[in-house]
């Protein structure tokens, strides 16, 4: 799942961010309303949680405009405002669930996790197939020829991240960015580790090798069968 934390609050935020990261979500975050409004707009995102007090464009203006461009994805408000008044405003503005601070992560959890599910059953693409290997992005299960595939978080990330650009080069810098976060030198192995523990989970034992390295570019994930 791909989120995305609207949040002036620095230190509230980094928490988010890494909390979803250790459940194996990938969660980017946005300092104001109009960098949030911008990443919105621009990103492929599955929940956006955003909060109500922001600076240049507070969160229900940000909600606005982006339902005024047609923009369906959920958005959970997280805001100190958590009277009935406020929690109605939020929701006739465009949100989809609200939940007032303080508040348990393991309900803001749950709470995107229903708001991604609802999203899913209405025709979003939530699981990614590739020969006989399937990822299901909200259950995070991953299966190959039926048999399920333990992964870590990272890997988890990992594999989304190259299903979701099945039959397409993925260079070392696209992954730094989009599964690490790194800004820094592409040639860090951590790239070859990761690559070569998820090679041994999808493919050992199986005839048919989808993971393949694009030697001088990066890495793909296709079914060689076609």
């Amino acid at each position: 799942m791909r989120l995305l934390i609207i949040e002036d609050d620095r230190d509230a935020a980094d928490y988010l961010v890494k909390a979803f990261r250790e459940v194996g979500h990938v969660a980017d975050q946005a300092g104001d309303g109009e960098e949030g409004l911008q990443l919105a707009l621009d990103g492929e995102y599955d929940v956006l949680i955003v909060d109500r007090m922001l600076p240049k464009r507070d969160g229900l203006a940000v909600i606005g405009a982006l339902r005024s461009k047609s923009v369906e994805t959920p958005v959970l408000i997280l805001s100190a405002l958590g009277q009935v008044d406020d929690r109605v405003k939020g929701l006739r503005t465009g949100g989809d669930d609200y939940l007032a601070k303080p508040y348990a992560f393991s309900e803001l959890l749950a709470r995107v996790e229903a708001l991604a599910r609802r999203r899913g059953s209405r025709g979003e693409e939530t699981v990614y197939r590739v020969g006989d290997l399937e990822l299901n992005r909200l259950s995070h299960e991953v299966s190959r020829a039926g048999q399920e595939v333990q992964l870590q978080p990272r890997e988890f990330r990992l594999l989304e991240y190259l299903m979701r650009h099945a039959g397409q080069v993925v260079t070392r810098t696209m992954l730094l960015e989009n599964v690490w976060d790194y800004h820094f030198d592409p040639q860090t192995n951590v790239i070859d580790v990761h690559i070569s523990r998820l090679r041994s989970k999808i493919d050992k034992g199986f005839a048919q090798q989808l993971l393949h390295t694009v030697r001088g570019a990066g890495y793909m994930i296709r079914d060689g069968a076609r």
